[in-house]
């Protein structure tokens, strides 16, 4: 979340920043100061009461040792009436704490700098595009009868077994799963990447941590007993290891890399642009996730980007990059870059992959920390990135590279899949 300082220093330029991610900070921003100012207030009178508490119990202390036991019965009294009153002084703080806390959980990440404003994803900007888009015959297949044809993708099954949305993976189907993770895992390792094997569900306070809750709740499966919830990404356990920590400037920029099963409600999701592997309640994803120092972010936001651009164009993919608009970034994002592959069937871009620099906003809710010598802590930047969302990336690769004699797999995934067609 915003800090409290940020807002105090310049609130008209917090109101400008967050009216490009079209949201109207005025009121919420004037109550954040007006709660500050009580805050202030009151921790100033509770300082001035406990400095006269503590010369009245000099005082009292003085009396009793010149036998005056009257005097000092009556400034007793006088300090248990003080003392009354800082309950509510400190009840007073603590609520305005309190609802300045909430009111912050609710307020956007301001969008850096560089960010275009715009209503949505007609407004974002294409920053460079690669690869060949392929000509396809005009019977070419979309994925999903590839799927059924080749015997690769069940989504009947999956529904049976689960529902929509939970499609079940068979033979080389299955495999090209697996060579994909394995492949995205190694180049991340080659990068520097150190690999996790996080959990797959995770408590409120580490949702809380990375942002998902409270804006995005009801896209989250939540397993009501235990009060836990299933992953959307791996960003959020691994982000999440370093959560109350201190971390030493010199240890930064952290690298982690994992592979998880990600889990999205994904509610409102018909038609056809859902269709097949389109958009899924279940679906695999390797995350490239990165803690760094606010002068070094941006530098290591450029890598990532390069990172993923390397691996569309090892896939032989058409690809894009778009700088997202104010109106499509997320709640907590600084600046997205969205990767998205074109389907040839489909004639449609297909996102992929986003990368983003969350500042300080994901570190603050996170109290994630680094200190250099004698220096006092300070706040961390956080990002992450998709390297990659396998659904469309496989969508694509089975459009794209569907030949008469069957599908061509790419050169650079033939060692992971140990076959070079699908037929």
């Amino acid at each position: 979340m915003l800090t409290l300082n940020t807002i105090k220093e310049n609130p008209e330029e917090v109101i400008r920043r967050l009216a490009i991610k079209n949201f109207d900070a005025t009121q919420v921003i004037a109550r954040v100061l007006e709660l500050d100012k009580t805050r202030r207030n009151t921790q100033a009178s509770l300082d001035s009461s406990l400095a006269e508490l503590k010369t009245l119990s000099a005082t009292i202390g003085q009396l009793m040792k010149e036998g005056k036991k009257e005097e000092a019965e009556a400034i007793k009294a006088k300090t248990g009436e003080i003392k009354e009153a800082n309950k509510y002084l400190e009840a007073a703080m603590k609520a305005a704490e309190t609802e300045i806390t909430d009111i912050l959980l609710t307020v956007p990440n301001m969008p850096c700098n560089a960010v275009p404003p715009g209503k949505g994803a007609e407004d974002n900007v294409v920053e460079r595009m690669g690869g060949i888009v392929p000509e396809l015959p005009e019977d070419a297949l979309p994925h999903w009868e590839l799927a059924k044809k080749y015997n690769l993708i069940d989504f009947e099954l999956g529904v049976k077994i689960t529902g929509a949305g939970f499609p079940v993976y068979r033979g080389k189907g299955a495999r090209l799963q697996r060579a994909l993770i394995n492949f995205f895992l190694e180049k991340a390792r080659n990068a520097g990447y150190e690999e996790i094997q996080p959990p797959y569900v995770v408590n409120a306070a580490s949702g809380y941590g990375t942002g998902q809750l409270p804006d995005k709740e009801g896209q989250m499966y939540h397993c009501n007993e235990d009060d836990l919830y299933l992953i959307p990404t791996a960003e959020v356990p691994v982000t999440n290891i370093y959560r109350d920590t201190i971390l030493n400037e010199a240890d930064l920029p952290i690298k982690n890399t994992a592979y998880s099963a990600c889990f999205r409600r994904e509610a409102g999701s018909y038609g056809k642009d859902v269709r097949g592997l389109n958009r899924l309640h279940q679906f695999d994803k390797v995350e490239i996730v990165r803690i760094d120092t606010p002068e070094h972010s941006y530098q290591s936001l450029d890598e990532m980007i390069a990172h993923v651009e390397s691996l569309v164009q090892a896939l032989e993919l058409p690809y894009r990059i778009l700088r997202l608009c104010g109106g499509d970034m997320s709640f907590t994002s600084a600046i997205t870059f969205d990767f998205e592959v074109f389907s040839a069937a489909q004639k449609r871009w297909l996102e992929v992959s986003s990368v983003s620099n969350f500042e300080s906003y994901q570190a603050n809710r996170l109290k994630c920390r680094y200190k250099s010598g004698d220096k006092k802590p300070q706040l961390a930047h956080t990002l992450n990135g998709s390297a990659l969302a396998l659904p469309r990336i496989v969508a694509a690769l089975l459009e794209n590279n569907q030949t008469p004699e069957g599908i061509r797999i790419p050169k650079a995934l033939v060692p992971y899949t140990g076959f070079d067609i699908i037929d």
